[in-house]
């Protein structure tokens, strides 16, 4: 063979396996091309999926709170919180510096989160920032951090509704007061979403929706904004300027056992909870007991009546001022001689009602201040309700049942004891309480007569006289029916000497009930410490205006001869 047929030869055997390589080449990749488009195209799908999307809930809108008239005392509004991939984050220290005071945190306690949490792919880093925060954070673009959408609660009112609304935690679930009792209806049923995420991790808009979101509910209180306004007020320039413990104040509608306003002092802001202790959230109202002292005096009033022992025209020696029980001895601020049952609860004699007390059998006291609601649940269910307390009847001396009149001895909360004065205002009727509005009158039981109730609320009207111990509980151009309470503070041992609760338990208007009120201040400053004094101005202001705004008949104007007398 020649040398150029040699050559050639070599060549063509050269392009001949090139070509070869070349259509093997063309044929595999095609192959490959149609495995993965056609025969098996879930793999790579599976390893795009898995670097770039991601099974995300989507976070349920949680139901606002609303007052009966539909204002908002709870609402959610839409945040973000930002999140870290540690796997995935890279970023210098000049960054990382600028990220965690974009956050308000230290640098070193990112740095620390992220190095503990690397194996993770998901941390927050903080929860629910402001608009501004969130904007911020993107602008930074940094890869591994990202933004995720979520809801923040926010209190309109503040103070005004704290302890009875109280509040949620971080992830939205109710911790204290109703957010807490009513936590199921109002948290909703998060959804879910197939979603991309782009290269800084952000998730894209859009995406496939796998699972509906069921928002929660909204609830509509039986509370009116806008007496809890009128009794925030009142209260806490009551408690500022006797510069008292706190205080408490409760309105009751009492044809349907409707709670209308509730509030404590000292309040907190929901919206800002730093540096506050779990007692901070107490709702002292329904939470905390206290001897309720004098406030009683209509309860074993009734009793007596009930029993056909004593009339409203009976009369009760209470010469000289002075009762001996058991060696102790019961006191009046004077001596009020033989008085009727009208003035012994106008001057709130503790001898005279001493001396009805004794006259009942035990077991029979005991079931007509039962008959009140007194050591019963309200029916009002708010999360750490008190229940009360009354004395074991079987081990009662005489001692013990004296001074039961007269509201020493047993225990009640605010909202206890203002029940108790809806079954005097109603007619003999006890009757759950509520925090849901309602239309309908609630059913309730019979303890007591109409008749005796009406005996018992006209003798109450005496105390909000000139002669009696709440003149200043008295609201223009309607009949007030009510009862003070000056209560000695228990300590070890006994009683402080210096050291008072200032109650005031009052019925509007008197001839057709409507509202019940409690004001309870606890431990007041100074001189003035009676109820009648520190208690009943804040029933006068509040009932002032809750007349007008409910639009109540007055039942005690002036008649049209003083009208005239006055002119000349």
């Amino acid at each position: 063979m020649s040398r150029r047929k040699a050559i050639h030869h070599v060549s063509a055997w050269r392009i001949n396996l090139l070509r070869l390589v070349f259509v093997t080449l063309v044929v595999g990749l095609g192959w490959r091309l149609a495995d993965i488009q056609v025969l098996n195209p879930e793999f790579l799908r599976d390893q795009g999926d898995a670097r770039h999307v991601r099974k995300v809930p989507v976070a349920a809108h949680r139901g606002m709170i609303l007052d009966r008239h539909g204002e908002p005392l709870a609402i959610s509004t839409p945040v973000h919180s930002v999140w870290i991939n540690p796997q995935e984050f890279e970023a210098n220290k000049k960054q990382l510096a600028t990220l965690a005071k974009t956050l308000g945190l230290k640098a070193q306690k990112v740095r620390n989160k992220i190095n503990q949490n690397s194996h993770r792919e998901f941390i927050y880093l903080k929860r629910r920032v402001t608009p501004e925060v969130a904007g911020r954070v993107t602008s930074l673009e940094l890869a591994g951090v990202a933004l995720q959408r979520e809801y923040k609660r926010y209190y309109p009112t503040a103070e005004v509704t704290s302890h009875l609304v109280g509040f949620t935690n971080v992830d939205d679930r109710g911790q204290e007061g109703l957010e807490l009792m009513h936590n199921d209806v109002l948290t909703g049923v998060p959804g879910l979403k197939r979603m991309v995420r782009d290269s800084r991790g952000n998730f894209v808009e859009g995406g496939e929706q796998l699972k509906a979101t069921k928002d929660g509910q909204n609830i509509q209180l039986s509370i009116d904004l806008r007496l809890q306004y009128l009794t925030y007020q009142a209260l806490k320039e009551t408690v500022s300027q006797h510069r008292a413990r706190s205080g408490s104040a409760v309105i009751l509608d009492i044809q349907t056992g409707e709670v209308l306003a509730m509030v404590n002092q000292p309040s907190f802001n929901p919206n800002n909870r730093r540096g506050l202790k779990s007692s901070d959230y107490r709702n002292r109202a329904v939470t905390d007991l206290f001897e309720p002292g004098s406030t009683v005096k209509p309860f074993t009033m009734a009793s007596g009546l009930k029993s056909g022992k004593f009339k409203p025209t009976s009369v009760i020696d209470t010469h000289p001022g002075t009762f001996k029980v058991s060696g102790h001895t019961i006191k009046d601020f004077r001596d009020y001689g033989q008085i009727n049952m009208a003035t012994l609860i106008q001057k709130s004699s503790n001898v005279g009602i001493s001396k009805i007390a004794l006259a009942m059998k035990p077991t029979q006291l005991w079931q007509d201040f039962s008959a009140f609601g007194m050591a019963e649940a309200t029916g009002a269910y708010f999360p750490g309700e008190a229940m009360g307390r009354m004395p074991d009847p079987q081990k009662w001396r005489e001692l013990d049942r004296a001074t039961l009149a007269y509201g020493y001895g047993l225990a009640s909360s605010a909202l206890q004891l203002a029940r108790g004065y809806m079954v005097l205002a109603n007619g003999g009727i006890l009757q759950p309480v509520s925090f849901i509005k309602t239309s309908e009158k609630p059913l309730g039981r019979r303890v007591y007569s109409t008749d005796v109730m009406k005996q018992v609320v006209t003798m109450m009207e005496g105390v909000v006289t000139e002669q009696g111990t709440a003149k200043l509980a008295a609201v223009d151009n309607y009949r007030v029916a009510g009862k003070t309470g000056t209560v000695k503070k228990a300590n070890k041992g006994g009683y402080a000497d210096k050291r008072y609760l200032s109650l005031f338990a009052g019925i509007i208007p008197a001839s057709k009930p409507r509202l019940a009120m409690v004001v309870m201040v606890d431990d007041p400053k100074g001189e003035d410490y009676y109820g009648g004094l520190i208690a009943g101005p804040v029933f006068s202001e509040v009932m002032t205006g809750a007349m007008r705004l409910l639009n109540i008949t007055p039942d005690d104007l002036p008649s049209p001869q003083l009208l005239i007398a006055g002119k000349h």
